[in-house]
Order: C-alpha cells, then sequence, then structure tokens
C-alpha cells in the first residue's frame, strides 16, 4: 500500500515578507510556522523532537559555499537535526520543499517508510543523503497517525453525555492515553 509522502495541510510554503533579519537564526519562528512545524525533508512533526527550541534552519544552498544567502527567507528551511546534519554543506541540486510537490518524488508505505520515487534522480540521491531510509522516520509517522486516533477519540469522549458507553470508552482509552496526549500539549506550550 502506498502512502502520501506528506498531506495538504503539511505543504510548507515561504510566506515571509519583512525585511531581511541581521541573522537567519531571527526567521526561526517565520520558519515554524510556514513549515507547519515540520521538518522540510522528512515532514516529521517537532513535536517528536521537543519543539521548535530543538529543530536547526537549514540553508537550501549552504551558506559556506553561498554567503550571499545566509540571510535570504527562501534559502531557508526548516529542518530535524538529523537531516541538517546529514546535508552539511552538500551543493547536490536538492529539491526544496517549497518549490517541488515531494509527493512526486518520495511516498510511504503503511508504516510510514520513506521511498523515493525510482525515476527521481534528485529524490534517490536525497534519499541516501540524508538517510531518510532510517527507521526514526516510520517511527515518528507512527507517532502521528496514533495521536491523530487518540485526539479524536478524547473529542467523541468530551462531547458525549455521561452514560455507560462513555465509562467503557474512557476504560478503553485508558489513562495511558490521556496521560500522552497532556504531554504533548505540554510540549506545544513550551515552545
Amino acid at each position: 500500500m502506498v502512502v502520501k509522502f506528506r498531506e495538504e495541510k503539511d505543504i510548507p510554503e515561504r510566506t515571509y515578507s519583512g525585511s531581511i533579519l541581521a541573522s537567519y537564526r531571527g526567521y526561526k519562528k517565520y520558519l515554524t510556522k510556514d513549515f507547519r512545524g515540520r521538518c522540510g525533508y522528512t515532514n516529521c512533526s517537532h513535536l517528536w523532537f521537543g519543539g521548535s527550541k530543538n529543530f536547526h534552519i537549514d540553508h537550501f544552498k549552504p551558506k559556506s559555499k553561498y554567503p550571499q544567502l545566509e540571510t535570504d527567507y527562501k534559502n531557508l528551511v526548516y529542518s530535524c537535526s538529523y537531516v541538517n546534519i546529514a546535508k552539511s554543506d552538500d551543493d547536490f541540486d536538492y529539491l526544496d520543499p517549497c518549490d517541488e510537490d515531494y509527493n512526486e518524488h518520495f511516498y510511504r508505505d503503511k508504516k510510514g517508510n520513506i521511498f523515493p520515487v525510482d525515476t527521481s534522480v534528485k529524490a534517490v540521491y536525497m534519499h541516501t543523503k540524508l538517510k531518510l531510509y532510517l527507521s526514526r522516520y516510520s517511527i515518528i509517522y507512527m507517532l502521528d497517525i496514533l495521536l491523530e486516533k487518540m485526539s479524536k477519540i478524547r473529542e467523541v469522549i468530551t462531547n458525549m453525555k455521561d452514560c455507560p458507553q462513555k465509562d467503557e470508552i474512557l476504560k478503553l482509552q485508558g489513562e495511558l492515553a490521556n496521560e500522552f496526549i497532556g504531554y504533548l500539549k505540554y510540549l506545544e506550550i513550551e515552545q
């Protein structure tokens, strides 16, 4: 079973149109919003990394080779630390997450493993260079699915009137799910 790499709601876009900032680090809050709190390359939520404080700002074209682009917002990508470190100063012609539809170059299996489309030379290169094959991205994908389902169950329970069925659903959901969601809300607030 083939699954889209990225859902419509998660497609990043660069919207910042303010003045050029003195340091690229000043753009982080804008990148967090524009990239929907997700790594531009893996689509992993920053929640699983401890929030935006633990995410990096990647220079799409390396600042070591293109110093004139160091503070150019169009050259910045919100990125998990693993991908940013793997990419480093590599100057390959990468697929820009805001300019390319990653669904045309990557896909996932039902467990969330990332695969390149064989006919996309750039995707095949990125899959290897950025280590997109690592199981961490599958695990994070499944955690996102689990969180979404747990949130839906919580919403149903919140909107139910007191009745035996509500008690039964609460038992099925269990305290672990409530604590899990509460912890995630805590991470969102701490950003």
